[in-house]
């Protein structure tokens, strides 16, 4: 029986180095372990990534939240991690501008976070104009390094709708209007995955011989992607909303808000693999002893009901031996129930780190352990992506994804702005930048 530990670990790659092994059935039979499936899933974590921390070290400093400093770090850590990532790709002078440039531009955050406190227009209006700059000087480096398979343009443009959209979120924060923050969010979550879509597509593209001239928008590569964009929402989603409720912010309810959203996406996902009666049965495991047993933690910790804590831990003990016999059963035992079991506790085991190092007030651990879950996840969708393609190799054979999986975002939306959609048309990667713009729900201030 397959170790799903040592499958789930070394999926992610943060540095990105190429493997020097060949691939030989890459071409023969779907797969999601490819080097180019490999590199779109390393971006996919270090972008949303950035996205995610990026709107919570806003939120916090705003708050004057006492992990704002912890929040920050965590940010600046992301940006350090991707510069070996370049380096493998580009070398040492490469991923020296790109940090650069890169970590430069998380220093706008604390430039607009002042001007809003302090409501001083004319320092938004600074602020706004430096992260103008970036774009530009961004989307060069982006356009030059790829030797213009990833247009300067196309990436403006892309980086562009990210700034805004981080932008957004937090004046609907600050205003109050959390609903709007949380569509916001989700929506720029998303975007991140079509952003490493279409610079992983511009890489192997530029570099065929690195990648084993493998693609990174084949069928099998999108479903791996789609999964790890569901699964780490979920963990990020989980980690805030147990902060929110401890903390008993009034944007709590709208945590709650999107992460029932987020189910009905899995939802749909798994509906257009296993149809409606699998669908039905996995929200019916997800959201029993799982979503509700994380917020019994969170009320017992702030009654100080150890014995109520204790059940509820039990529950998620349960979730994860239920779900593991789903995903078992739903996979063919391609990713055997014993391993997904594992591998759900080691992230409901994460989830509670988190929480309770955030509790205890130790922010810095607290964030490494976030940052330890959410890495995780990338670990979870490779497995079930993988075991999803084995079991239904002709599905996700060809360059096209099948007709039956979802077009509206995994539920979640019904209009094609949709990243998730987007993403998951098998459209190319430049088209799917380009649609994004296109056909946008609602325009962003620039």
């Amino acid at each position: 029986m397959m170790n799903l530990k040592k499958l789930i670990v070394p999926a992610l790659s943060v540095s990105l180095l190429i493997p020097t092994a060949g691939n030989v059935q890459a071409a023969e039979k779907p797969t999601v372990n490819t080097p180019a499936s490999q590199l779109r899933a390393d971006l996919d974590y270090l972008l949303s990534e950035h996205f995610v921390l990026a709107v919570t070290a806003m939120t916090k400093s705003y708050d004057g939240a006492k992990d704002a400093e912890a929040a920050n770090k965590a940010l600046d850590q992301n940006a350090l991690e991707m510069t070996p990532a370049i380096a493998s790709v580009y070398g040492e002078e490469g991923a020296a501008e790109f940090e650069r440039i890169f970590r430069e531009h998380n220093n706008y955050t604390d430039d607009l976070v002042n001007a809003a406190k302090e409501k001083d227009e004319n320092a938004r209006a600074d602020a706004e104009k430096e992260v103008a700059e970036f774009v530009e000087e961004f989307s060069t480096f982006l356009s030059t390094a790829t030797e213009g398979k990833l247009p300067k343009d196309a990436a403006a443009e892309a980086v562009k709708v990210h700034e805004a959209q981080v932008l957004e979120v937090f004046d609907n924060y600050v205003e109050g209007d959390y609903k709007e923050a949380n569509e916001t969010f989700r929506e720029g979550y998303k975007h991140m995955y079509v952003i490493s879509d279409a610079l992983s597509g511009a890489i192997t593209t530029q570099m065929p011989e690195k990648f084993e001239n493998t693609k990174s928008d084949t069928p099998a590569a999108d479903l791996r992607s789609a999964l790890n964009s569901l699964a780490a929402e979920h963990f990020a989603l989980a980690a805030t909303g147990m902060q929110k409720g401890f903390d008993q912010k009034k944007d709590y309810d709208f945590v709650s808000w999107a992460e029932d959203a987020h189910t009905a996406d899995f939802k749909a996902a798994i509906a257009s693999i296993y149809g409606e009666e699998g669908a039905a049965q996995f929200e019916k495991v997800w959201q029993g002893n799982h979503i509700n047993a994380q917020s019994e933690i969170v009320a017992a910790t702030l009654e100080g009901d150890e014995a109520k804590a204790k059940d509820a831990k039990a529950k998620l003990d349960q979730f994860a031996m239920d779900f593991g016999a789903f995903l078992g059963a739903a996979t063919a035992e391609n990713l055997p129930a014993s391993d997904a079991e594992k591998a759900i506790k080691a992230h409901e085991d994460l989830v509670r780190q988190t929480f309770d190092q955030y509790v205890a007030g130790d922010y810095d651990a607290s964030y490494a352990s976030f940052r330890e879950g959410y890495k995780y996840m990338f670990g979870v969708g490779q497995a079930l992506g993988g075991a999803i393609v084995t079991q239904m190799p002709d599905k996700f054979a060809g360059s096209e994804m099948p007709s039956d999986m979802p077009k509206t975002g995994f539920g979640g939306a019904s209009d094609s702005t949709s990243a998730s959609a987007i993403a998951l048309t098998g459209l190319g990667s430049l088209l799917a930048v380009s649609a994004l713009f296109l056909f946008r729900r609602k325009s962003t201030n620039q």
